[in-house]
């Protein structure tokens, strides 16, 4: 029987040691859940052990084959550009090596049932419909990457009933936290939440939670409060795992972990397997838009220009 390839987990790092702790506990928990294969994972920057570390740490252990998944929510600087160089890098330190690079986890339903969890943590038995929920980012200086939180917030705020979704950045990027939550208020918010989407602990999260405070310190007239990151849940380490799995297959789809019409999303659970038909816009003037037909299995997209 051939051996499947090892996980590899690349995390970002940071100077925060409970932080790093979590994630360093995670991949063990990784390991205990699939004790048929070899699991490691290290840190980019910030955190021991650094991911040069984690690759010897399966070489050692007779590995010559592995998928590396990036632990991180969004694909910004470091799921484009620092972890393939650091695995281009470790392919010429250890010669025979092979491995396969899945994609960054959210923003998966999955998460999004986590970070609905995290906010009844705090709204309790409240009507949804009085809360409106501040979904702070890490930021950075790629637009691509902020944009796929604010496609967080878009799917977290469908078919669950609250007020609003609105998205702030703790670092790198506007609207910072303050900012979102002015506009929050300028938007007729009566109740806000935020919710850091963040997977552990950390810096930045903890700084999302005291600028929080201080705004909530200054507008005493507007109830604020704090939701926790996401956490070490069962639905992460599946997460995980699921994404090794499309690595280790080839099957690395586009956005069909968000996609009505292979998933269940709240409110639109009547859309699931329904077959799509070409259709026309007739507002785009003759130009032909055709989508392939959706299925469990062959779910694909095609346009025709």
């Amino acid at each position: 029987m051939t051996t499947p390839p090892a996980l590899l987990i690349a995390g970002h790092g940071t100077r925060d040691d409970a932080g790093a702790e979590a994630f360093r506990a995670f991949v063990r928990e990784l390991g205990l859940r699939r004790p048929d294969l070899p699991v490691a994972g290290g840190f980019i920057e910030l955190s021991p052990p650094p991911l040069g570390d984690a690759v010897a740490e399966l070489v050692e252990r007779g590995v010559r084959r592995f998928a590396a998944v990036p632990m991180m929510l969004v694909s910004a600087g470091h799921a484009k550009g620092d972890i393939p160089a650091a695995l281009a890098r470790e392919k010429e330190r250890h010669p025979g090596i092979s491995y396969t690079y899945g994609r960054p986890l959210g923003p998966h339903p999955a998460l999004l049932n986590v970070l609905e969890r995290r906010l009844d943590d705090v709204i309790g038995d409240q009507d949804r419909a009085e809360v409106t929920v501040l979904l702070v980012g890490r930021g950075s200086t790629d637009p691509d990457a902020n944009a796929e939180v604010f496609k967080a917030a878009r799917l977290l705020w469908e078919g669950r009933g609250y007020a609003g979704v609105e998205t702030a950045f703790v670092s790198l990027a506007a609207p910072d936290v303050p900012s979102g939550l002015d506009r929050c208020v300028a938007l007729g918010a009566r109740k806000i939440v935020v919710l850091p989407y963040f997977l552990f602990t950390g810096i930045l999260p903890d700084r999302v939670r005291r600028q929080t405070e201080e705004w909530a310190a200054a507008h005493p007239e507007t109830p604020v409060s704090s939701a926790d990151v996401i956490g070490p849940e069962p639905e992460l380490l599946d997460l995980v795992l699921e994404r090794y799995e499309e690595a280790v297959q080839g099957d690395l789809r586009m956005n069909c972990d968000s996609c009505v019409y292979r998933i269940a999303l709240p409110g639109f659970e009547d859309k699931v397997g329904l077959p799509q038909q070409p259709h026309f816009h007739p507002d785009d003037d003759g130009h032909d838009h055709g989508h392939g037909h959706h299925h469990h299995g062959g779910h694909t997209h095609s346009h025709a220009h």
